[in-house]
């Protein structure tokens, strides 16, 4: 008990220490470019800022950035050009949040054959490697079924064409957003 009572400040020094020392580095503050002329007139340096896209981001946002949230599902190209490729067959489940489609099981003439197609997004971004594609195919004879999965050309035309698809609507999205996005209009307090 003495101790403590001796070496209370020893104490407090040592748990300070440990507290701050769990904290990490803070994050490194870039040096401004020196080279380039400022803009005296703050309101026309707010005003540059807000048209080249500048400004605060609130909880670490970044827009260039991806992650596993995904927008909401008409404005997702991948999304959009996945259901229109598979328009013609029935959805037996989708989970937008989750990124998952499952088609019911379809058959054109062979009701004892039919095939199932089940299509997983790992990304937002139009890539190959952004989408799973998995094909089954069911054979049934005498009331007895059997489920294969289906490895072929197929499942490589399924992802070629929703991939393509996709292309043009980020395309087309991205001209329709230039076109339609609105001017920033600055009344300007200095010449008037």
């Amino acid at each position: 008990m003495t101790f403590f009572i001796k070496n209370k400040f020893l104490l407090i020094l040592l748990s300070i220490f440990v507290l701050l020392g769990g904290c990490g580095t803070l994050p490194k503050i870039p040096k401004p470019d020196w080279s380039k002329p400022i803009e005296p007139n703050a309101q026309k340096r707010a005003q540059q800022n807000v048209i080249d896209g500048k400004g605060i981001k609130f909880l670490g946002s970044d827009k260039n950035k991806s992650s596993g949230n995904f927008s909401f599902a008409s404005s997702n190209p991948m999304w959009r050009a996945t259901l229109d490729i598979l328009d013609f067959m029935s959805i037996a489940n989708s989970d937008y949040s989750g990124g998952l489609i499952i088609t019911d099981w379809y058959s054109e003439a062979d009701p004892d054959e039919a095939i199932k197609i089940n299509i997983r997004f790992l990304s937002n971004d139009i890539r190959a490697d952004g989408i799973n594609i998995k094909l089954y195919k069911r054979n049934c004879k005498n009331s007895v079924c059997l489920t294969n999965e289906i490895n072929d050309k197929l499942v490589l035309e399924i992802k070629d064409k929703i991939l393509k698809k996709a292309a043009i609507y980020k395309e087309l999205s991205d001209k329709d957003y230039i076109k339609n996005r609105p001017k920033k209009v600055f009344p300007d307090k200095d010449s008037g």
